[in-house]
């Protein structure tokens, strides 16, 4: 397909995209992942304007790191002087260039060598700004495809001026867990499989984190790391600011009987037990426990503590096992497919009391799925390619899980 026909193409697909009756998160970053994969970058960013700060805040980004808590002043840095004057801005050589040096996502290995960026500009003002960085050949951008980036910020600021968008800077959020060049190996054969390939992701504090990617992508291998269940090979994995790389038999004992809750798809209840006991189990061995009973009312189930797996439905069984998670008062929960077996009413029940969870109880909340529909309803979007982290969106419109079908 020549240079000409594959730009037409991409402008077409973009304002497809943008005309799909979905959320305005969901239609900016297909346009975004279209953008960055036509002109082979290797990152990109969609900025957004906080009237009320004066600053811009990244909504969806593709790239090496976790920029999620970034917070960029308008009177500094390429986006600011973009979204400040609206004029788009093509840097061939970022290191020539003093006031805006770089990007966000230097350092641990990544250089800005080039950049596009053009304004997001509605009818009356400019919201904010689309940022395209290095071209994986090494080759500079040129007008042409300076011209598509402006085309697709055009629609996007319509879709935007349309849809209606407000966009505010969260305060400062206090991580829990923060992984950093995380690598993963396994012996294979004569060598070794990399799994996870050089991993930056924050998890913070109070909010509900989806995990999206195919099978083999190394999602369920980076969550078994965050939950103690299995070890890195190199880089660095901390816990509130503590060093948890490489943890002792009792660091890795009093984490997961206390700090972390584990809901899994196949429940993994104790078939002899009954509901309660199943509960009670747990609640024996944690430092700190909820009364078990009172675990089992939040997932409504507060008169079936006397039956039996045996007895109860999937999603009974499944809700068992986030009464056994939250007995003892996590920190975090990491939730791998927990709807999966279910089916769609059965699945959403599940939902309802994993929300509440976030909502009441404070606790965060990491889950895996092949649902991209159970992603609409967290506060981010991770998506998970070949070992790493590809693409992270944050939702501002979180949809309620009574809503999500599929």
């Amino acid at each position: 397909m020549s240079h000409n026909k594959k730009f037409a193409q991409a402008a077409w697909n973009i304002m497809l995209q943008l005309l799909e009756e979905d959320s305005l998160e969901e239609n900016l970053s297909g346009s975004l992942e279209i953008i960055v994969k036509v002109l082979n970058s290797q990152a990109g960013i969609i900025w957004f304007l906080d009237d009320k700060t004066n600053r811009l805040v990244p909504i969806f980004h593709i790239g090496p790191s976790d920029i999620s808590s970034v917070i960029v002043d308008t009177d500094s840095g390429i986006e600011g002087l973009v979204t400040t004057t609206g004029k788009s801005v093509i840097i061939e050589d970022a290191s020539k260039q003093e006031k805006f040096k770089g990007s966000v996502f230097d350092g641990k290995g990544f250089v800005t060598k080039t950049m596009l960026c053009v304004p997001l500009k509605d009818a009356d003002k400019t919201v904010g700004c689309v940022q395209i960085i290095n071209k994986k050949d090494d080759s500079l951008y040129d007008a042409e495809e300076l011209e598509l980036c402006e085309r697709m910020a055009s629609l996007a600021a319509i879709t935007i001026d349309e849809k209606g968008l407000i966009v505010s800077s969260e305060e400062e959020r206090n991580v829990l867990i923060s992984l950093r060049n995380v690598v993963k190996e396994f012996p294979s054969g004569d060598g070794v499989s990399r799994v996870l390939d050089g991993i930056n992701l924050d998890i913070y504090e109070n909010e509900f984190v989806v995990i999206l990617g195919e099978s083999g992508c190394g999602k369920s291998t980076m969550m078994n790391i965050i939950g103690g269940m299995d070890f890195l090979t190199e880089g660095e994995l901390t816990i509130e600011g503590k060093d948890f790389s490489h943890p002792s038999d009792d660091d890795l004992t009093k984490y997961r009987r206390e700090y972390v809750g584990f809901i899994f798809q196949s429940y993994n209840l104790m078939p002899n037990l009954s509901a309660l006991e199943n509960v009670q189990f747990i609640a024996e061995i944690a430092k700190d426990p909820s009364d078990p009973q009172d675990a089992l009312s939040m997932v409504g189930l507060g008169e079936k503590g006397m039956d039996f797996p045996s007895q109860m439905s999937g999603g009974q069984q499944q809700r068992v096992s986030i009464a056994r998670a939250l007995v003892k008062n996590p920190r975090l929960i990491l939730a791998d497919e927990p709807t999966a077996a279910l089916d769609y009413q059965t699945g959403q029940e599940v939902l309802v009391v994993m929300e509440k969870i976030v909502k009441e109880r404070g606790t965060t909340v990491v889950m895996i799925t092949h649902n991209a529909e159970i992603a609409k309803m967290a506060d981010r979007v991770i998506k998970m390619r070949s070992g790493n982290i590809a693409s992270i969106k944050r939702n501002l419109y979180p949809l309620p899980a009574a809503e999500i079908k599929w």
